[in-house]
């Protein structure tokens, strides 16, 4: 199974991590978060980075997902991904997030594919959707 870590700023991966453990019924194994706010130095961060990535992988490689590509934590995991068993998506999402733990045991490839379309089709204008148009909340502002 390939491992899951989330680096993003402040509590966002284990937020997001809890969202995917109340969608899911129960805590995904091998998905961890990285929080690198605490960390005073770059090297430090590139440190727990290196470090975190290969306690996860376990043979079958590691996907990280950061929040804001070119922000500190994407960066510091552009630095610590020289393996050739870890990839990186940045921009992570909750349906990123879902799809990536569906399909992370059908290789780097697949896996990869599933994430990013998962991420971008979960983006979506409610206003527009056929189904805020036939189904209106009601105005409960008085």
């Amino acid at each position: 199974m390939i491992a899951l870590l989330i680096v993003a700023h402040g509590n966002l991966g284990e937020s997001l991590i809890q969202c995917a453990t109340f969608v899911l019924g129960k805590r995904p194994e091998a998905l961890e978060n990285l929080d690198l706010s605490a960390c005073a130095e770059p090297a430090e961060m590139l440190d727990r980075a290196s470090a975190k990535l290969a306690e996860l992988d376990q043979g079958d490689g590691v996907l990280v997902l950061t929040d804001v590509y070119g922000a500190t934590p994407c960066n510091i995991v552009c630095k610590a991904i020289a393996s050739s068993t870890v990839e990186a998506i940045a921009g992570v999402n909750l349906p990123m997030l879902l799809k990536a733990l569906t399909y992370r045991d059908q290789g780097m490839a697949k896996l990869l594919e599933k994430a990013l379309s998962g991420g971008q089709a979960g983006i979506i204008n409610i206003h527009s959707e056929p189904a805020c148009e036939q189904n209106p909340m009601p105005n409960t502002h008085g």
